[in-house]
């Protein structure tokens, strides 16, 4: 899976996982994820929803320090890889 790929799904599934208003034509990879709607309580429904849309399993703390969209990505890279 390419890096615009990931990025695609992702974008996909944060659309389908958040419950804010977001205009996601701004969002680029320097996005914060809490910015988007997304906070603690809700960030485990979106792991549990990337781990669906990738199949992938991790666990949630595996994220701790993944602050932007790209983050993300890169995380997700090296997990469908």
């Amino acid at each position: 899976m390419t890096r615009d790929e990931i990025a695609a799904t992702l974008r996909e599934t944060m659309q389908d996982s958040t419950q804010e208003e977001v205009d996601w034509g701004t969002v680029t990879g320097a996005t914060e994820i809490a910015d988007l709607g997304f906070d603690s309580l809700s960030m485990l429904d979106l792991v549990y929803d990337v781990q669906q849309a990738f199949s992938v399993d991790f666990e949630a703390e595996e994220l701790t320090g993944v602050k932007t969209v790209d983050d993300l990505i890169g995380f997700l890279e090296s997990k469908v890889a």
